[in-house]
C-alpha cells in the first residue's frame, strides 16, 4: 500500500550529496524506494544513511544519487 502525499505539497526529483541528503527523501536503490529515517555524520564529510525498513547504506562526499524529495506548496 503507498502512502498518499498530503494536500498542498509537490514531489520533485533531486540530486542528493552527503551534505544535502534530508530525512523524508525516497531513495531508489536497486529497484526500491527507500525513505530516509535517520542519518548519521562519519568522519570527512561521509554519511550513514537509515532507512525505514532498518538498512543502512553509507556515502561519501563524492557519491551522487537521485531522491525524490516533497515539498510544500507556497
Amino acid at each position: 500500500m503507498r502512502e498518499r502525499a498530503p494536500v498542498g505539497t509537490l514531489a520533485s526529483n533531486v540530486e542528493v550529496t552527503a551534505a544535502t541528503v534530508q530525512r523524508g527523501d525516497v531513495i531508489q536503490l536497486g529497484g526500491r524506494a527507500c525513505r530516509v529515517q535517520d542519518l548519521f555524520q562519519l568522519g570527512q564529510g561521509a554519511k550513514q544513511i537509515l532507512f525505514e525498513s532498518g538498512e543502512l547504506l553509507t556515502i561519501h562526499t563524492r557519491t551522487r544519487l537521485v531522491a525524490v524529495r516533497m515539498m510544500r506548496r507556497r
